[in-house]
């Protein structure tokens, strides 16, 4: 099992920046790929980020490219989303998820989400 926890969420203006923090604890060697996934409300859960454990390769949604960069620190085990230009579209509960990596495509493990508010 893999334990994630979310941080860095909050309310910022149209315009401004946030880093989205996921730190991953427990069973860490069996994570295949960590990805960033949002849901507004009255909206499906859509994805937004992924990135690789190993190969830290990087895929992002058509709706965040150029504006936002996913990393990881290897160091901390934690993996970030940094997010500029924001939008007030953009507003979300931001989730963190594990792919273990036994079925293509499938997510985990999840974790509680952060509420990123952007203001017009």
């Amino acid at each position: 099992q893999v334990q994630l926890a979310e941080s860095g969420g909050g309310l910022v203006q149209a315009g401004g920046s946030l880093r989205l923090s996921c730190a991953a604890s427990g069973r860490t060697l069996s994570v295949y790929a960590m990805g960033w996934f949002r849901q507004a409300p009255g909206k499906e859960r859509e994805f937004v980020a992924r990135i690789t454990w190993s190969g830290e390769r990087t895929t992002y949604a058509d709706s965040v490219k150029g504006r936002c960069t996913v990393f990881r620190d290897r160091t901390k085990n934690t993996v970030y989303l940094q997010m500029n230009s924001l939008k007030p579209e953009d507003t979300a509960v931001y989730y963190c998820a594990v792919d273990v990596g036994k079925v293509l495509g499938t997510y985990d493990y999840w974790g509680q989400g952060t509420q990123v508010t952007v203001s017009a």
